[in-house]
């Protein structure tokens, strides 16, 4: 199956990258009833976690950086990246899930990635 991606100009090079390691990643990555795929959106200035049930199609747990329990809080980006993920891996844990497969969503599994992915096994959350 190939799928295209529409190039622009600028910086669309990257995106369009972006786009296509995001779609790879997607063939692989499923998440069911048993285990649901916690997808990290990030952006230059906020980091969001979700954890999806795609069988459903349902969010059973989500945290951002835009939440109130973090959003006033000090540190830079990474340090909020690990708030994001222990608070995700805490609400998964309260709707009762133990195990996610992880979507990286195309980006490299470095810096603030690695420290939210991090962040939410140290919560108790498997992958």
């Amino acid at each position: 199956m190939s799928v295209s991606v529409k190039i622009g100009k600028g910086n669309a090079y990257k995106s369009a990258a972006r786009k296509r390691r995001a779609i790879r990643v997607r063939k692989r990555v499923v998440g069911t009833e048993v285990r649901p795929r916690l997808v990290v959106t990030r952006s230059n200035r906020h980091m969001v976690a979700q954890v999806i049930d795609d069988a459903k199609g349902h969010t059973l747990a989500s945290a951002s950086t835009l939440d109130v329990s973090i959003k006033g809080t000090e540190g830079d980006k990474t340090e909020l990246a690990k708030k994001v993920g222990s608070l995700v891996a805490e609400r998964a844990k309260a709707a009762g899930i133990e195990a996610v497969v992880f979507d990286r969503a195309g980006n490299r599994y470095a810096g603030r990635i690695a420290a939210l992915a991090d962040a939410a096994r140290e919560a108790g959350l498997d992958f």
